[in-house]
């Protein structure tokens, strides 16, 4: 059995063999934040998947922008592919394991929204049909992969590849590039939304769904944060009197009713 730092310094080693080769690919992050950043800024999507730890990565990054990752800022609207178990085995048990994601972005997916697809040999088929599903429907297709060159990568109109044979060097890098991708959109958020600071509220996709909070600097609750609370309007005539609530003790049982049509003596 290896002495038990043997294990770690291994792999700490692989890592740091891929980081210098990795450095010079990863530049490409900086542009594909602008690019993101402009594209959710004018109400864009992002839709994101993987499978197996490159689906849980690629849930980590749809959650890092529709939450955040460093200052309070308007969400993002980002969808993880991978996460919705319902469809995933809905399309799975009707139309195959290749096209869970296929038809998810042809679902969610319109004309300039981006697609990232994150795999760690370039070679999941399921991934590959996403892309062309993204392709027939507009959307702008990016990938991480490892090592190229890989049918992903081809299928791809960019990709950003981890210069490592290791599937765990290759993840690992992923969920660097993925956070700092999410950096680099904070970053030129406030220039795409043409603020100072990026306070405003990004545009509604479709005005129908309801109003969204506005964000504004002069906002007494802090940067980024909504200004007061959504104050809902009920018609009059929609309101009805509520019983009042009847309190009774743990384990006791309410008083059987009996009404014109009731039979027996009851419990």
């Amino acid at each position: 059995m290896p002495h038990s730092t043997e294990v770690i310094d291994a792999h700490l080693a692989g890592l740091a063999s891929a980081l210098l080769p990795y450095r010079r690919v990863a530049g490409e992050l900086a542009r594909w934040g602008d690019e993101l950043a402009a594209r959710l800024a004018q109400g864009g999507r992002l839709l994101v998947a993987g499978n197996g730890g490159s689906a849980a990565e690629a849930q980590h990054l749809a959650a890092e922008l529709v939450g955040k990752l460093r200052a309070d800022r308007a969400p993002l609207s980002a969808i993880a592919l991978s996460a919705e178990t319902s469809s995933l085995t809905a399309i799975g048990n009707d139309y195959g394991f290749e096209e869970v994601f296929a038809r998810q972005v042809r679902a969610h997916g319109r004309p300039d929204d981006i697609l990232l697809l994150l795999s760690t040999s370039g070679r999941s088929a399921n991934l590959i049909r996403a892309a062309r599903a993204g392709q027939e429907t507009g959307l702008r297709c990016w990938a991480f992969t490892g090592p190229v060159p890989n049918p992903l990568a081809e299928a791809c109109a960019e990709v950003l590849a981890v210069p490592s044979p290791d599937p765990q060097v290759v993840q690992e890098l992923h969920l660097v590039s993925a956070h700092v991708l999410c950096e680099y959109v904070e970053l030129a958020l406030p220039t795409a939304l043409g603020t100072p600071a990026g306070y405003a509220a990004l545009p509604l996709v479709d005005p129908g769904l309801g109003r969204a909070p506005s964000y504004t600097e002069s906002d007494n609750k802090g940067p980024f944060l909504p200004q007061g609370e959504v104050a809902v309007e009920v018609p009059e005539e929609l309101v009805e009197e509520l019983p009042p609530v009847e309190h009774r003790p743990v384990g006791s049982r309410r008083p059987h009713s009996r009404g014109p049509n009731s039979r027996g003596a009851g419990p």
